[in-house]
């Protein structure tokens, strides 16, 4: 494993970022009803998973504080799956494009839980 400086050195960052990305050019086709609501919020909850990695980051001397912020990127990273179905039960994506961003997110999922399950090795 190679050295870890920041949070952006974290693969888990670098996956939810790159997602985010994904969902703010896909958003960008949405209906000008939803830009204050599915649009607003399917990219501002995307845009929290990678802020909370951050945050976590910041609090990693108190595992506690650490945990927490990951623990909430999780919630923002369920909640994005919610507006991805929205998004394509609106007809605003189609399946294969929700099923390959939820397939990124799944990897993001499972990476959180392990940080959350063993904060010890990123807390000092």
């Amino acid at each position: 494993m190679s050295q870890i400086n920041s949070f952006k050195d974290l693969i888990v960052y670098q996956k939810a970022y790159k997602l985010s990305m994904e969902i703010f050019e896909f958003t960008k086709t949405f209906p000008k009803e939803e830009k204050y609501a599915l649009t607003d919020q399917i990219r501002r909850s995307s845009r929290s998973i990678c802020a909370n990695i951050a945050e976590s980051w910041a609090k990693k001397y108190y595992i506690k504080a650490f945990v927490n912020k990951l623990t909430d990127s999780l919630g923002e990273e369920y909640e994005t799956e919610t507006w991805l179905d929205y998004s394509r039960d609106c007809q605003y994506i189609d399946n294969s494009t929700r099923e390959k961003i939820l397939s990124g997110y799944n990897e993001v999922r499972k990476i959180l839980i392990s940080m959350i399950n063993n904060p010890q090795k990123f807390c000092r």
